[in-house]
């Protein structure tokens, strides 16, 4: 099993940047696909965006393409999510999430029910 650690979320004016960091408690590299999702009040999970395990392919919801980026750092066992020019609707507790995914293909997963670890979230607040 893994352990995940979410930091970075904070306070920011619609059009800022942020950076989430998600940092596992042991290799992630061709072991775990990595995702993030944000819940935000009033709204169902929603899936944000996911890597492959091996960190050849990526896939994003509609609402952040162009906008988020995620990728990950082996050495480090961390994933992040880079997000620019945040609009108010952003404003979500994001969470990490690991699935273990040791069959081939490698994709990235973007339903909820096939990670089996989730880090405690990290609040982001967009203001306008």
């Amino acid at each position: 099993q893994v352990q995940l650690v979410e930091s970075g979320g904070g306070l920011v004016q619609a059009g800022g940047s942020l950076r989430l960091s998600c940092a596992a408690s042991t290799r992630i590299f061709n072991r775990y696909a990595m995702g993030w999702f944000r819940h935000a009040p009033g709204k169902e999970r929603e899936f944000v965006a996911a890597i492959s395990r091996i960190g050849g392919s990526t896939d994003y919801t509609d609402s952040v393409k162009d906008r988020f980026t995620i990728s990950g750092d082996n050495a480090k066992n961390t994933v992040y999510l880079q997000m620019n020019r945040l609009k108010p609707e952003d404003t979500a507790v994001y969470y990490c999430a690991a699935a273990e995914s040791p069959f081939r293909p490698a994709a990235p997963i973007s339903t909820p029910l096939e990670y089996n670890y989730w880090g405690q979230g990290t609040q982001v607040t967009v203001s306008s």
